[in-house]
């Protein structure tokens, strides 16, 4: 199938282009955060999965260079005014074409004009719309964290190898920040710091509340296909005093909370350590196939709930770890510190790359350390950040991926070694919830001496939800 944009087969000419440095017309122009596509015959045709807060920040990009045909949420009043949302902002831009609207995202799939999904749902929903949607051929933006188990990165990788189709992850510190995350691996690959010890990323502690109580489901919320793969429950909701703000918060199982249940998420070291660690392995350069920590050991951690055998025994609260200190160690004796606080070394939220020469520490709002004052006189070389970008830096992250459609490589946020970041994350979760040392094998990808462990590689999945490849 070719559609109108030619996505499948490509405009071979634009490619020579882009193999010849010349750069398609259709990303030539004033734009400065992002080159629109200016001929409706060139855009691509996307739907979009999941119209949640975040979707809001993905989608602002997306309208510089695609056309958004159709939208899917299961709850009706997101998608009532995502699609309100999406057809004045394009009509704006001459397009006066109605957005079709879907409760079932595979209706989305049968559609033939579309090239592209934007997948923005909930945690638990991003591996099977996803491995879904590269199957009905289909390029895919899926936010962070990719996966709800290990099992399920390795399934992703499975079939975007099989399918060939251009994948890219919402990690947008790899292409955004103002270039800071490049610039400290850039930094670090230049030798500033020397021989590279111990990286600390901090990330956040988690919110706890109090009991929930049942509620009546939302009206227009289809609670059964919210769930999805994870276990049916009943729906709880209620509005407490949060104990950081002091003001009226909504703590539920749904929308917005999701991130702090296991059955959906796995709280900030999925969340923000979907980001902070996907640049710590980046700047150790640990993050390629066959590489991961030998030895993930948890040095604290705080659970809101009592577990049982790695399982929460109360389901009216919320059971993610609320503090943590996880340390996991490479076979060359580089140590990553996956912590909520670090309130002795003085830094918060972002990551501290120790060497034997100095020390860096990179977030989304600061650049420091003496090997950064020091490139005032001695600047970094001309090529290090796009040696590490792997080419030249785009506009914004929809830019790069804009760029991998066309030439069909992957983007820098790229699945595989998301996998990569993702398996950390995963197994510091799993020696939390069972409060022991984990040994990995990352060439097997199994943990080893410990079957027990093993059986959380992977999650029993609601019959009808199952994540086939």
């Amino acid at each position: 199938m070719v559609s109108h944009f030619n996505r499948r087969d490509f405009n071979k000419s634009s490619i020579a282009g882009l193999t010849a440095g010349i750069i398609p017309y259709w990303f030539t122009g004033e734009n400065a955060q992002g080159a629109t596509f200016r001929s409706v015959m060139e855009r691509p045709v996307v739907g979009c999965i999941g119209i949640g807060g975040r979707w809001n920040g993905v989608v602002g990009q997306a309208y510089s260079y695609c056309d958004i045909a159709a939208l899917c949420d299961v709850d009706a009043n997101r998608l009532a005014k995502g699609k309100s949302q999406v057809e004045t902002q394009q009509q704006k831009q001459g397009n006066t074409k109605p957005v079709d609207t879907y409760e079932d995202y595979r209706k989305v799939l049968d559609r033939k004009d579309l090239d592209m999904i934007i997948c923005v749902t909930p945690d638990h929903w991003h591996s099977k719309i996803s491995i879904e949607s590269m199957q009905a051929g289909k390029d895919v933006y899926c936010e962070k964290p990719l996966t709800l188990t290990i099992d399920e990165g390795k399934k992703i990788c499975q079939v975007l190898t099989q399918t060939k189709r251009v994948f890219q992850v919402g990690t947008q510190q790899r292409t955004e920040m103002g270039h800071k995350f490049i610039r400290a691996i850039a930094m670090i690959r230049d030798g500033r710091i020397g021989k590279l010890n111990k990286v600390t990323a901090v990330i956040g502690s988690a919110p706890t509340c109090s009991e929930l109580p049942i509620v009546s489901v939302p009206v227009g919320l289809n609670w059964d296909m919210w769930l999805g793969q994870a276990p049916l429950v009943d729906y709880r909701s209620a509005s407490l005093v949060h104990p950081k703000s002091n003001s009226l918060h909504t703590f539920t199982r749904c929308h917005g909370e999701f991130r702090w249940w296991l059955e959906y998420s796995g709280g900030k070291l999925t969340d923000w350590g979907a980001h902070h660690v996907d640049i710590s392995l980046w700047g150790m350069d640990k993050n390629g196939p066959d590489q991961g920590p030998a030895k993930v050991e948890v040095l604290s951690a705080k659970l809101p709930v009592p577990m049982k055998d790695g399982w929460p025994t109360k389901d009216d609260q919320y059971n993610t770890a609320e503090t943590f200190h996880v340390k996991c160690t490479y076979t060359d004796g580089v140590e990553l510190h996956i912590r909520d606080d670090a309130p002795e070394l003085k830094i918060d939220n972002g990551i501290l790359f120790e060497g034997e020469k100095g020390s860096i520490f990179v977030s989304r709002n600061a650049l420091s350390g003496a090997p950064v004052d020091e490139l005032k006189e001695k600047p970094l070389p001309e090529d290090a950040l796009e040696k590490v970008y792997g080419g030249k830096l785009a506009r914004n992250h929809m830019h790069n991926l804009m760029e991998s459609i066309i030439s069909r490589k992957q983007p820098v946020s790229d699945v595989y070694t998301h996998h990569r970041a993702m398996t950390v994350c995963h197994l510091a979760n799993i020696a939390i919830r069972l409060n022991r040392t984990l040994h990995w094998d990352p060439v097997k990808e199994q943990i080893t001496g410990d079957d027990y462990a093993n059986s959380f590689l992977t999650r029993e999945q609601r019959k009808g939800y199952e994540v086939k490849v």
